[in-house]
């Protein structure tokens, strides 16, 4: 025996249509150990057998084919071979030829051969290049499955990673509104409620889910604002609403410089979601559609929670009275397209108010006028 121990189980095709050649090159393969061969004087009849062990689970390791046969040629063969295999596979193809001119070695070379036996058939050449191209199958089959499990592995970690990634981004936009609320929901139902005005809008599902995990970081820089401000449950003087406005700077610094597209929408967010439609608003006072479109999607999110919401600084409204002020901003504070989106959320969803409204007692806290005195 001369195999290798791997490559006894081998499956090797031999096609040549004369049947003294086919005979003889299974003979000296049986001989070296190879235990698993088939042979064919039809070039017609041996694609057919290829094809259906390449779609199975035992396909061929090895083709030996003729180059001049009738009804199919070598270079034939070879095309429909290479064809069936994968992208990433190596599958040896060895021609078998009595007078190998060099334009017929190129084109074959071309189409996909990998070696050449000549005729008549030398046993020790036969088994060393044949033993040589299952090797480097084998070799290259472990590597491309080494890769793979590689490539496994990376996935996996890259999911645990970005679920560790999105637990600490959750737990940043909490730390901020656990110091400005009773219950840490609000950041969420921004998430939702921004969400499903991002999908009224048309984005893709892929950026819906970006701005559901985006939107909870709009107040993220509140973790700067001083909770003697933060927390006061009357009106703000005016240098005290000046360093509640400092929030957006530093939620935007906090955010600024991401590597991803969550931290970019985010940052973007906390820069702008306190920017309106008529340019009131700040921090640069932009005016319609120079405010980013996820600015003024999370602008409606939050200060429609935070009307039908509970405030340190505020009693809920009802809900009628809040669905009037959206109204009566439209085309002020916030976009009328925007302002339309909404409310056509709110006839088709009868569940969403309740699910963004939140039971909250607040003793402190007191009735506003307009949605103008929010403090976002």
């Amino acid at each position: 025996m001369y195999v290798e121990a791997d490559h006894s189980g081998a499956r090797i095709l031999i096609i040549d249509d004369e049947p003294v050649n086919t005979i003889l090159l299974g003979r000296i393969l049986a001989v070296a150990g190879y235990a698993n061969v088939t042979s064919s004087n039809d070039p017609l009849e041996a694609v057919d057998l290829f094809r259906a062990a390449h779609g199975g689970r035992d396909p061929y390791d090895l083709v030996c084919t003729d180059l001049h046969m009738p009804g199919l040629s070598g270079v034939q063969v070879i095309d429909i071979v290479a064809h069936h295999a994968e992208r990433d596979e190596f599958l040896p193809i060895v021609v078998l030829t009595a007078d190998l001119k060099p334009e017929a070695e190129e084109e074959a070379l071309e189409h996909g051969a990998k070696d050449f036996i000549t005729k008549p058939f030398k046993s020790s050449q036969i088994r060393l290049r044949i033993a040589t191209l299952l090797r480097t199958r084998l070799l290259q089959r472990q590597l491309r499955d080494h890769a793979h499990n590689l490539e496994e592995q990376i996935r996996e970690r890259t999911i645990e990673l970005e679920a560790a990634r999105l637990d600490v981004l959750d737990r940043l936009a909490a730390a901020a509104e656990y110091r400005d609320y009773t219950t840490g929901q609000h950041t969420q139902r921004v998430g939702l409620l921004s969400s499903l005005l991002a999908a009224r809008l048309g984005y893709d599902r892929a950026t819906v889910e970006l701005v559901r995990r985006a939107a909870p970081l709009h107040d993220v820089g509140k973790i700067g604002v001083p909770d003697n401000i933060l927390l006061k449950p009357g009106r703000l003087s005016p240098s005290e609403f000046e360093v509640m406005q400092e929030h957006v700077d530093v939620g935007a610094r906090l955010l600024a410089r991401g590597r991803s597209k969550l931290i970019a929408m985010a940052e973007t967010i906390a820069w702008t979601h306190h920017e309106r439609w008529d340019g009131s608003g700040y921090p640069e006072g932009l005016v319609g559609d120079a405010i980013p479109l996820v600015g003024q999607i999370v602008a409606v999110a939050d200060v429609f929670d935070t009307l039908i919401n509970e405030r340190p600084y505020k009693v809920a409204w009802p809900l009628e009275d809040a669905v009037a002020e959206m109204r009566r901003q439209r085309g002020r504070w916030f976009s009328p397209r925007l302002i339309d989106a909404f409310l056509e959320i709110l006839a088709e969803r009868d569940d969403l108010v309740a699910d963004l409204r939140r039971v909250g007692v607040g003793h402190e806290a007191g009735m506003i006028e307009d949605a103008s005195t929010l403090r976002g």
